[in-house]
């Protein structure tokens, strides 16, 4: 497959994931571009043991986490809004759909990176926790008591009866 196609296939995917996890659009891109820049170079190490897809994830995955190591990122601290579905067409209902949505962000984005992160990969990549166990190499029952304890800080976070309400229809 030629790496315009793999560049055109996965860039917006894979630059979703690594702004998801360093919060800020350039950095975000300069980590896919990264990635994209290594797997062209190092494309005969892809054993192909899982789709392409998953080998580009968990290379944006692990360089997303050497940013956050680095100390550029102890410098960058930038928050822009993820854009989510709008449900409604009224003002008044998407101007507080909107509102809930970046208080969502905002509690997300408190949480440590284990935490968000499998609340990220579950919730808005729809990814089964065998999946994020085998993408961050630990045991799905981690996972799942991850997933339980991010779920737990959300709430404390905004709310249990808010949470309730953003669990079915924000995320």
């Amino acid at each position: 497959m030629e790496i315009e196609q793999i560049i055109a296939e996965h860039g917006d995917y894979l630059l979703k994931v690594a702004y998801l996890y360093v919060k800020n659009e350039a950095t975000a891109e300069d980590i896919v571009q990264d990635v994209f820049i290594a797997y062209y170079q190092k494309q005969q190490q892809f054993r192909q043991e899982s789709s392409l897809r998953t080998y580009l994830v968990k290379m944006t995955v692990n360089r997303s986490h050497d940013y956050l190591r680095s100390w550029k990122s102890k410098r960058l601290s930038l928050f822009e809004k993820i854009t989510g579905r709008t449900t409604t067409i009224t003002p008044e209902k998407e101007l507080l759909a909107k509102s809930t949505k970046q208080e969502l962000v905002a509690a997300l984005f408190t949480l440590s990176v284990p935490y968000r992160e499998v609340l990220i990969l579950y919730y808005f990549e729809e990814m089964t926790t065998v999946d994020i166990a085998q993408l961050v190499h630990c045991p799905e029952a981690t996972i799942r008591t991850r997933l339980q304890r991010a779920r737990k800080q959300l709430a404390s976070i905004i709310g249990d009866d808010d949470w309730e309400v953003l669990r079915y229809e924000s995320i």
